[in-house]
């Protein structure tokens, strides 16, 4: 199974929010990351903690993801 990147989020907690979020509405996201290498937590790109879905669900999952984070961040 292929999975895509749908969403980049700030903090691994909020990442850990969003996969809860989108199993909550029937999405299939891959569990959170728990910090990248061994022994070695937090360890994520510049950008942020990669959200990824199989890539059949990726549009609608993605649509849902960026309301979520959007809500989240208040604007």
């Amino acid at each position: 199974m292929s999975y895509e990147t749908i969403a980049l989020a700030d903090s691994l907690s909020t990442a850990r929010v969003l996969v809860a979020a989108l199993r909550a509405h029937g999405f299939h996201p891959l569990e959170g990351p728990e910090g990248g290498l061994p022994g070695i937590s937090g360890l994520f790109g510049p950008d942020g903690v990669p959200v990824q879905v199989p890539e059949e669900e990726a549009r609608d999952a993605g649509l849902l993801a960026r309301d979520l984070l959007r809500e989240m961040s208040g604007s």
